[in-house]
């Protein structure tokens, strides 16, 4: 087993004990992060495959005012990422990987260069930052350049995600902060 299917079946492996008490821990640390609390366009994924449930961060965000957008395959670039307004209303369909994302209503695409801050989901982490994804590269792809565009990426993960060492390439995007319990 390679390092990817070992840190997803240890996530999966949680009880829903230790998950939820984790979960309450990254949530507290989300409801008094000074940047979530004054950003207004915030980017994040719905949850799968045993991720971090973000389902209450995003009613926290909907009360907060802030708009909430969701990932979506770009239709004409599948190896790139769109983002498109999430609200309550918004229908959701499976994409090819089986993960929910709004329908494409090209008027509810959002520049990406105008997000604040991009949620972003990781298989496994280490303490200089790099995240391992679930191979795809869409965020390594969107982050290149996140630092002239002043985006703040912020990683969610439990605290069993965390490895000693991800063995990162020149084209993997180191996260600035990654938020875990």
């Amino acid at each position: 087993m390679n390092i990817r299917q070992i840190i997803r079946q240890k996530r999966r492996q949680l009880s829903p004990v230790e998950r939820n008490i984790a979960q309450q821990a990254i949530y507290q640390q989300i409801f008094h992060h000074q940047a979530i609390n004054t950003a207004k366009n915030i980017a994040i994924f719905l949850s799968f495959d045993g991720e971090v449930e973000t389902t209450p961060i995003i009613e926290y965000l909907w009360q907060q005012n802030k708009s909430v957008y969701l990932p979506i395959i770009h239709p004409f670039s599948s190896t790139h990422l769109l983002f498109l307004k999430y609200t309550s209303e918004t229908q959701l369909i499976k994409n090819k990987f089986g993960i929910f994302e709004p329908k494409l209503n090209v008027l509810n695409v959002f520049p990406y260069h105008q997000l604040d801050i991009v949620f972003t989901p990781l298989v496994a982490f280490d303490q200089r930052g790099y995240r391992m994804g679930m191979g795809g590269g869409f965020y390594d792809r969107l982050l290149a350049n996140y630092q002239t565009q002043q985006i703040l990426p912020i990683g969610l993960a439990f605290a069993c995600q965390k490895v000693q060492h991800i063995d990162n390439k020149p084209w993997d995007i180191k996260l600035p902060q990654i938020i875990y319990a």
